[in-house]
């Protein structure tokens, strides 16, 4: 898994790549908190290049959307195609979390 963070006016914008899965998802889970730790309160997770998602890695999505729901965020999450999508749609996700199919959508929806 790959883990990137930029802050574009104001949301933290947040990059994952590759697998989120058991083994992967307690450093997600870390790295979220931190993210949130930090300040963040309007967060957007692109998932345009996560090629895989467990229940792990579902769980670890819920853990950072209470974590911003503590501090009276929002989240948006962006780019949920192909497979991820097909676990989001399985699972329910899709009708709990405000998906949009870009970054800049999720951005244009924070405004």
């Amino acid at each position: 898994m790959e883990f990137q963070s930029r802050f574009e006016n104001q949301v933290a914008v947040i990059t994952i790549a590759g697998r989120l899965d058991g083994v992967t998802a307690p450093e997600c889970e870390k790295k979220m908190r931190e993210v949130v730790s930090n300040g963040a309160r309007l967060i957007i997770i692109d998932f345009g290049n996560l090629e895989y998602i467990s229940s792990a890695g579902l769980r670890s999505i819920l853990l950072t959307a209470k974590l911003i729901n503590e501090k009276q965020g929002q989240l948006s999450l962006a780019n949920v195609e192909g497979n991820v999508r097909s676990v989001f749609d399985m699972s329910g996700f899709s009708n709990i979390f405000k998906i949009a199919e870009s970054v800049d959508l999720a951005l244009a929806g924070f405004s």
